[in-house]
């Protein structure tokens, strides 16, 4: 892998230049496939290096970047040397290079490019991720499609990468809303209803309800009064509410599960519904409790008495509200799991929420308020099913097991497939993560079905297709052992440029690391799937030499370990067939 290659580059360079090799590790990166001519494989920047030196002058970087190239020397490791604009070109011995890559991916398996020398002295870390966290009695909406795979991803990566990690499902199970609810359900709710399609009848409820409550101001007091009752723990309004979460839960389970996404504690607003006095009790002790002429309670963050930069915690009728449930969640967990790092995935709509939760805590005195880490995404618009806008997170998947089937019915091989809903369930989730992955988290998107679902281009089915062509050559030619391969049948430009593309892996989960972006896995997948379907136009292993088909075969089999890898942290299922 790439960071034996950089350390060997790094220990000639820090002979020249005076400086620790650990120095210039960073500042050695393997050459992107898609920006250049087969020539180099590493590049130093020039920039990066002078940066480091004690000389503060500002040379002339391409004559610095010559002066330095003259005094290193090839050797075993590195065959030839070049400059590029403002860069020393690094171009490996091809045969260690081929023998070196593959060793590294058999070798290393599913911890292939984590090993690197980037991730060194990576303290393991606690690391709470929240996320997905749907409103309890509604059916999970499409909405928290995003807030699921982004969390999962985040807390695949920061799991491979050692942490030890907790997937927290903050539910909205309190508030308002279950005033609403309750007063609905008493007014419209049928328990045979309730018990044999839970969250449609809520949901059926909950828009009554609420059409009620906008021509009727009896029903909105009964509903500010139902919820009252549940803050002061009446019974028989808190028996209704478990009811309503306990089926909700049950309902989401099976969602998670076929989304293959799994939590360590469900969680909820709820849980805070007394531990709430005790944030404004703090808040009062430090001085930071303003009380308002409607009787609302308040936190100025301004210092100034600003009313535009107070976060209110506390309604007038003494109930709680988000921010308040989410100070006391926040300090529980720290109570609980003394975290190094609480990450919220959350929409970008929430940005002022969660600055306005950690700005509170850092004014109670908690300097852990540095630790917590609000993750924004953007908003996709346009997901329709056939019948129309899509609000429900159980119509999209359904809707893309059947697209998918249609397609699937036009290959040979589908009839031959044992579970096909199963399989056009897999690769149809792996063609929503991807559309989601590919571009920034942050911006807003259009969704678009026919674009998702081609199987040439930039896409998930694109993905499953070449790992499951992979698949089907390693169950047709046996693979042999790896220190048997002649690595001179390696050294076509199509071989090259995918051990090239392998060697870089570890820098791309080393971006998404620092980032927590996922598009950088995603388009170093997506130009390995491509390289992939070139070279599998012309690196035959039938009627081959037995030599040369034992080569591609590894290369090839390498190819899919990595896709794998890869595939796997985004949170999607690889399949074999398809």
């Amino acid at each position: 892998m790439a960071c034996a290659f950089r350390r060997s580059i790094a220990s000639q360079l820090s002979r020249v230049l005076d400086l620790p090799p650990e120095n210039l590790i960073k500042s050695i990166s393997a050459v992107p496939i898609s920006k250049k001519e087969e020539v180099a494989d590493f590049q130093l920047s020039v920039h990066s290096v002078l940066e480091s030196s004690s000389d503060h002058s500002k040379p002339d970087i391409q004559a610095q970047a010559r002066k330095l190239a003259e005094k290193l020397k090839c050797d075993t490791v590195v065959s030839e040397i070049s400059t590029g604009p403002g860069t020393v070109n690094f171009k490996i011995n091809r045969e260690l290079l081929t023998k070196t890559v593959l060793q590294q991916v058999f070798e290393d398996g599913g911890k292939y490019g984590l090993k690197s020398e980037l991730f060194s002295g990576l303290p393991q870390k606690k690391v709470l991720v929240e996320f997905s966290s749907p409103n309890v009695a509604k059916k999970f909406h499409v909405g928290h499609l995003r807030s699921t795979i982004i969390g999962n991803f985040i807390a695949n990566l920061k799991e491979a990468l050692g942490h030890q990690v907790t997937r927290i499902n903050y539910f909205g199970d309190w508030g308002m809303q279950f005033g609403l609810l309750g007063t609905g359900f008493q007014l419209f709710g049928y328990e045979e209803k309730l018990q044999s399609n839970p969250l449609q009848h809520l949901f059926e409820v909950y828009v009554q309800v609420n059409k009620e409550a906008a021509d009727d101001e009896n029903v909105e007091k009964s509903a500010r009064e139902f919820f009252h009752r549940l803050e002061a723990g009446d019974k028989q309004a808190l028996s209704l509410w478990q009811k309503f979460r306990d089926l909700s839960i049950k309902e989401y389970v099976q969602i998670y599960k076929r989304l293959g996404v799994h939590f360590d504690e469900y969680s909820g607003e709820s849980f805070y519904r007394e531990k709430y006095r005790e944030v404004l009790r703090l808040l009062d002790k430090k001085g930071l409790l303003q009380r308002t002429k409607k009787g609302t309670a308040i936190v100025d963050l301004s210092g100034k008495g600003d009313p535009s930069l107070s976060c209110t915690v506390m309604r007038s009728d003494g109930t709680s509200l988000y921010a308040t449930r989410d100070l006391a969640a926040a300090i529980d967990r720290m109570n609980k799991y003394n975290f190094d790092s609480m990450i919220y995935v959350t929409d970008k709509g929430q940005q002022n929420h969660f600055h306005q939760v950690f700005q509170i805590l850092r004014l109670m005195g908690y300097e852990w308020a540095e630790r917590c880490q609000h993750v924004p995404f953007g908003v996709v618009q346009g997901m329709k099913t056939r019948r129309g806008e899509v609000t429900f997170l159980e119509d999209v998947i359904n809707e893309t097991r059947s697209r998918m089937l249609e397609n699937m019915a036009f290959s040979k091989t589908t009839k031959d497939l044992e579970n096909p809903h199963e399989i056009a369930e897999r690769v149809g989730l792996a063609a929503l993560i991807i559309q989601d992955f590919k571009g920034y988290l942050l911006s807003d998107y259009k969704f678009n079905w026919d674009r998702v679902f081609q199987s040439r281009g930039d896409t998930g089915v694109f993905l499953q297709y070449t790992h499951a062509r992979l698949s089907s050559l390693e169950e047709t030619f046996e693979c042999g052992h790896l220190g048997n391969i002649n690595a001179a049948c390696l050294q076509d430009p199509q071989s090259v440029s995918i051990l090239q593309h392998l060697l870089r892996y570890d820098e791309v989960l080393y971006k998404s690391s620092q980032d927590l972006q996922p598009r950088h896995i995603v388009s170093y997948l997506l130009t390995l799937s491509h390289l992939t379907a070139v070279a599998h136009k012309t690196l035959y292993i039938k009627g081959r030499l037995p030599e040369v088909a034992e080569a591609r075969l590894h290369l090839f089999r390498a190819v899919r370990s990595v896709l794998a890898n890869g595939m796997k942290l985004l949170g999607i299922t690889p399949v074999s067939r398809m």
